[in-house]
């Protein structure tokens, strides 16, 4: 008889199947072979095991990490004399993120109707101004060099009187692959996690995950529903990004220096593919 920790375990790894096919196939296209991945998944599930399960260091022998991830003690020496691999977050990235959201959603960068308004390229020029939108979230990077890197990336447009123009689509800056990259395994990275907290916890689901899911659509009603999802998910993250703007302003005034802090991230998603004849029958 199979336990019932067996089949969980079975149902779990069909899932991890389904969640790995478009990874390996992303991989296989850019060149990443199964040996490569592989040496990337042994390193990473021994600092899984040894950061994220072993919480008390002296808890994390190689003989404890060893038993709990399957990887042989050789093999966890070599991954504590290599060092575990760096996952901090691209800073150009994440700057990019501040300011196009402050952007879309603070005064006076914004119109009362929500719209980024359209910003003298230069302070001299008059206020408010795409320098000094810059300025506001960081000193360290010009504004001509962000001005460039947007430009390039299409995120934004220089008009005939030397206006920066936002590109409303443009709420997450994502058309550079490093960029992508990052968002890519972020929304990933957390979607799981919450997938796996309500999957563990109590019963009562801690994290918000819901979709809806429609098959078998003509082509033509599959557009009608992903342009209705576009239009209101944009409408979504905008509204959510004017008040979140205004409670991380408010935070910053009175929080206390070197006090816990939490990250949140409340995203959307939309996927349309065709069905092959085995599905639809």
């Amino acid at each position: 008889m199979v336990s019932d920790r067996t089949a969980s375990r079975d149902v779990l790894l069909k899932a991890v199947l389904r969640l790995l096919r478009p990874l390996v196939r992303l991989l296989a296209r850019n060149g990443v072979t199964y040996p490569v991945f592989a040496e990337l998944l042994r390193g990473l599930y021994v600092d899984v095991v040894a950061r994220d399960l072993l919480r008390d260091p002296r808890d994390r022998t190689d003989s404890r990490i060893s038993l709990l991830s399957g990887v042989h003690r050789k093999e966890i020496r070599r991954w504590r004399e290599a060092g575990a691999a760096s996952l901090d977050v691209p800073e150009d990235v994440t700057l990019s993120s501040q300011i196009i959201a402050r952007w879309l959603g603070a005064e006076p960068w914004r119109d009362p109707d929500g719209t980024p308004r359209a910003l003298p390229r230069l302070a001299s020029a008059g206020s408010p101004s795409f320098e000094e939108l810059v300025a506001s979230c960081t000193r360290d990077l010009r504004p001509r060099a962000v001005l460039d890197a947007w430009m390039e990336q299409g995120l934004v447009s220089v008009d005939a009187q030397d206006r920066v123009v936002l590109d409303i689509r443009a709420f997450v800056p994502s058309p550079g692959r490093d960029e992508q990259m990052f968002y890519f395994a972020r929304n990933l990275h957390d979607h799981i996690a919450a997938a796996s907290a309500n999957v563990t916890g109590s019963g009562v689901a801690r994290f918000l995950d819901r979709s809806v899911h429609y098959d078998r659509l003509p082509v033509e009603a599959a557009a009608r529903l992903e342009a209705l999802g576009r239009e209101s998910a944009q409408a979504m993250l905008l509204a959510v990004n004017r008040a979140a703007i205004e409670i991380a302003d408010r935070a910053d005034a009175t929080a206390t220096p070197g006090g816990a802090t939490q990250r949140v991230n409340l995203g959307v998603y939309l996927y349309v593919e065709d069905e092959s004849p085995e599905t639809r029958t």
